[in-house]
């Protein structure tokens, strides 16, 4: 028999337009799974059953009024979607994953929350991350680890690995991420999720924490790609202060409208070779890769395979650039010891980086976008690689707390391909495209232009209906 968290966060927003089912039966379905299973999976820092109580019974009387004076809602009206806990909700205790912040409670909401409220979603809690968001796994001093549904020995990725393990173990019908090096599509690989991280300036960031780098971006972790365009024309839109504005889509279009819309026939170049020296693609990775460009021939895209050459440059900046935004939160010197080994660290790395040095990074990630648009986007409409170079990590696999520089070149050689669309500002997908025989999904990855996020919408729209996967769901489910 179907349950609630059966259906997709468009179709229990149906169903809450409709009146068959109450945001508040939405809100306790939810909240009941995250008491049996939370523990388990890793997928939250923080639940606020109070907050989303009164939410869900402040929606379900918004609802009955929009029936009865035939009004339209929000397109999520009603949905739970949580929150990252490196993303500020007011009076919420928010961690960055880190024992130096156990007790913050910011008295200000994140932009991202500020729309999720607007469209009158429901704040089940703040989902699990490492500290800062610094690596690709989700594991810190303040909960368990998120580990993916899949297989309970593995990692759910990071740093967005608590929203994914959320959204594929039932815990949640969608949920807000947040990716500066990959950190929506990691977790959405390893968890058999569809992930979009936007163009750079889509989502408005703030407004406390800018992102003078450029990195960083929120977005949507969905089971279904038109979840995720739904949720991401929610969190879209420039706000007051942000320094960075993507190009509009058209007049009366909206990203959930792509989702339904033929791609047409697009040219795509494939790049299977990971961009950082001397990481080698597992073949589980290279398989996913093939089967994908197999797909795109077969529905009729033109798909032509190239080598780029690698280049130690990029890897450099990136270093640099990430380090340094790891000394943005402040820590006092006497809370540095509750700080991990990694995080101690990049900040140490982040303090001898010179301005001249930041800014040098800066302009390798402009040279690099400019070299990219001019060099395969004028011929080419969609870029294919993988998404990680390895499979799904076990839990505490890709630490190393004795030595954090090899950690950090470890995590550069499971994730080579991901950053490359945080320094250009291109937008990027995972899709959920292949399992291997033991039964774990490997994602492959899409980039675009810059601004396009509806090409990559539709093609992703495309695929999912040539190759389901929503009937996969793992046996916790």
């Amino acid at each position: 028999m179907a349950q609630l968290h059966d259906l997709t966060a468009v179709e229990q927003a149906e169903q809450v337009r409709s009146g068959s089912v109450s945001p508040v039966e939405l809100t306790e379905h939810y909240l009941d799974r995250i008491e049996r299973l939370n523990e388990t999976v890793g997928a939250y820092i923080t639940v606020t059953p109070e907050i989303a109580r009164k939410q869900a019974a402040d929606a379900a009387s918004e609802a009955v009024a929009a029936r009865r004076e035939g009004r339209e809602l929000p397109a999520l009206h009603g949905v739970p979607v949580p929150v990252k806990d490196l993303n500020f909700v007011a009076g919420v205790r928010c961690t960055l994953g880190s024992r130096a912040y156990a007790d913050h409670i910011p008295d200000i909401d994140d932009h991202v929350v500020t729309k999720l409220r607007e469209a009158g979603t429901i704040l089940l809690g703040k989902t699990n991350t490492p500290e800062f968001g610094l690596p690709c796994y989700t594991e810190n001093q303040l909960a368990p680890p998120a580990r993916t549904p899949w297989d309970l020995e593995l990692s759910a990725g990071g740093s967005s690995g608590g929203a994914a393990a959320a959204v594929a173990a039932g815990l949640a019908p969608i949920a807000q991420g947040s990716d500066g090096g990959g950190s929506i599509r990691i977790p959405s690989s390893v968890c058999g999720l569809f992930g979009i991280k936007p163009s750079r300036g889509r989502i408005s960031g703030g407004p406390v924490q800018h992102d003078v780098s450029g990195l960083s971006t929120s977005g949507p972790i969905a089971r279904s790609v038109a979840d995720a365009a739904t949720l991401l024309d929610i969190l879209a839109g420039p706000m007051p202060g942000v320094p960075y504005a993507a190009p509009s889509l058209p007049l009366g279009a909206s990203f959930a409208s792509y989702a339904g819309a033929e791609p047409g026939r697009l040219r795509v170049v494939a790049l299977p070779t990971p961009p950082v020296p001397g990481v080698e693609l597992h073949p589980d990775c290279r398989a996913a890769y093939d089967a994908a460009a197999e797909l795109l021939r077969g529905l009729g895209h033109q798909v032509d395979e190239m080598e780029l050459p690698v280049d130690e440059g990029i890897r450099d900046a990136f270093g640099k650039a990430w380090a340094v935004m790891s000394t943005v939160y402040p820590v006092a010197p006497e809370h540095e010891e509750l700080l991990m080994p990694l995080t101690r660290h990049l900040r140490e790395q982040g303090g001898r980086v010179s301005g001249s040095q930041f800014a040098a990074s800066l302009y390798a990630f402009r040279a690099l976008g400019q070299l990219i648009a001019d060099a395969l986007l004028s011929s080419y409409d969609v870029i294919l690689t993988p998404t990680l170079a390895q499979p799904p990590a076990p839990v505490g696999g890709l630490r190393n707390d004795a030595d954090p520089e090899a950690e950090f070149a470890g995590l550069a050689a499971f994730t080579p391909f991901t950053p490359l669309y945080n320094a250009t500002g291109q937008p990027a997908v995972s899709v959920p495209l292949h399992w291997t025989p033991a039964g774990l999904p490997i994602g492959v990855m899409f980039g675009g232009r810059y601004g396009d996020e509806a090409t990559l919408i539709a093609l992703s729209a495309q695929l999912e209906a040539a190759r389901p996967w929503a009937h996969r769901r793992p046996s916790m489910w």
